[in-house]
């Protein structure tokens, strides 16, 4: 067997400094040290590790070997700005799990097995379509919109026409997030990213939105709750071409598993959420926008239970830390893996969320045939029946319509009105008039 050649050449600065005093004499401390990871498996920016590495370290040298390690791993993702940087990243344990969770249990295949688990699909239905508002809701609360969840889910379930421009928003998102499932066999392009915008934010506030224009002056900034500037975009002179490269990189494949540049949709999807936001190409609606491109891109590549994954739903709990996985990223020369590794945090836990609500949905629908088999009520209720009275049980949903019974049954306006005044016949519902319309709720004491 031949022995591998004597390395020769020069000398590298970070490992000379280790051979001085008084370095040489803690050179095990700072050895331990050359890896992308911390010792619980995170990977943290510079501001976080310099309180972790032991007293008397020199946290320059310290920072110096853990991005020698990191360097090491880096894979290129896409260039960004002007002038051009490219964003590159490690793929970190955390984001395999996320790659993971999201290969297991959000593409269309699993969708359909869950649906197929479920048998009578219609009490699914109503939780799909509940979850399909969250992220539409959530996503505008990110940005400040004050409307509570129970006011905007009860605008969306009964198409009320918007009342605020905080509603306004909520509606926008809703739109938008529809679009881009509509919008899935589309290439990006540049009319896909402003019509994306002008559905969002049309009718909100024009004269502060601009829906659908790219900023064409260099006055926009992004800044913290204080007032401090954060983030300054590339400059608007070139957003355009700059934006066809991003679609171009897009559009490529990049998932084929002979490609030498492999590349999985989910961290793909991140990269463009994260551009987006890096280039800030609208006056305002960014934010918004840009999570509904990577929405849009898993839909694209057949992930279609993230119609009703909300991932705006813990990006708002935690708003300080998403920012901060921006700033991150920016200041340590576009190392994306900060952003990629929050995000696959974010979409880990809510995919799990989903999953859970789907065993949950299962298991109840279950209990819930049980009881009225031991009632004797099953074979007087019709399947639409069983269904709608489920949803009530559960809490699932308090009110009732014919249109959005109609609307979640896929049934017609008739039958769906049939169905409710059927379960009022039975004395398990009460109806009421509300404005134009009936209104359908359970019994207080129904005779069950």
């Amino acid at each position: 067997m031949k022995k591998p050649p004597m390395l020769k050449g020069r000398s590298d600065p970070v490992f000379d400094r280790l051979g001085q005093s008084p370095h040489k004499e803690r050179l095990s401390d700072y050895l331990a040290l050359l890896k992308p990871l911390d010792d619980q498996g995170r990977y943290l920016p510079f501001d976080e590790l310099r309180y972790r590495w032991a007293p008397g370290l020199d946290s320059n040298l310290c920072w110096a070997l853990v991005k020698k390690a990191r360097t090491a791993q880096y894979s290129s993702l896409l260039p960004l700005g002007e002038p051009i940087q490219w964003g590159k990243f490690v793929l970190t344990p955390l984001a395999q799990k996320a790659v993971s969770a999201v290969d297991r249990q959000a593409t269309t295949a699993a969708l359909e097995y869950m649906t197929g688990q479920i048998g009578e699909r219609a009490h699914f239905s109503y939780l799909l379509n509940d979850l399909i508002e969250d992220e539409a809701i959530s996503s505008s609360q990110l940005e400040g919109a004050a409307t509570t969840t129970r006011v905007a889910k009860d605008m969306l379930k009964r198409k009320r026409l918007p009342r605020t421009p905080d509603e306004r928003m909520v509606i926008g998102n809703y739109k938008m997030m529809n679009f881009a499932w509509e919008k899935r066999y589309d290439p990006l392009s540049i009319e896909l990213i402003t019509a994306m915008h002008r559905v969002g934010v049309e009718g909100i506030d024009d004269p502060q939105y601009s829906p659908g224009a790219f900023r064409i002056n260099d006055d926009v900034v992004v800044q913290d709750g204080e007032g401090n500037t954060v983030h300054t975009p590339p400059p608007a002179a070139g957003l355009a071409s700059r934006l066809q490269v991003l679609s171009k990189w897009i559009n490529q494949s990049h998932d084929d598993p002979d490609q030498v540049d492999y590349l999985h949709p989910l961290i793909k999807g991140i990269a463009l959420h994260f551009a987006l936001g890096y280039e800030h190409p609208f006056r305002d609606g960014n934010g918004r926008v840009a999570r509904a491109l990577f929405y849009w891109f898993m839909f694209k590549n057949d992930f279609s239970a993230f119609r009703y994954i909300a991932i705006s739903l813990l990006l708002r709990n935690a708003p300080v830390k998403y920012g901060r996985s921006y700033l991150n990223t920016e200041a340590d020369d576009l190392d994306m893996t900060y952003f990629i590794d929050f995000q696959c945090s974010v979409i880990f836990r809510a995919v799990s969320a989903f999953t859970e609500a789907y065993r949950k949905s299962l298991a109840y629908t279950e209990s819930f045939d049980r009881w009225l088999l031991e009632s004797g009520f099953f074979d007087q209720l019709t399947e639409k029946q069983r269904a709608v009275y489920q949803v009530a049980k559960s809490g699932m949903a308090k009110e009732f319509t014919a249109v959005n019974v109609k609307e979640n049954l896929n049934c017609s306006y008739n039958t769906a009105s049939a169905t409710l005044n059927g379960l009022v016949e039975l004395k398990v519902f009460e109806k009421r008039k509300m404005g134009r319309e009936w209104v359908f709720f359970l019994r207080a004491a129904s005779m069950i």
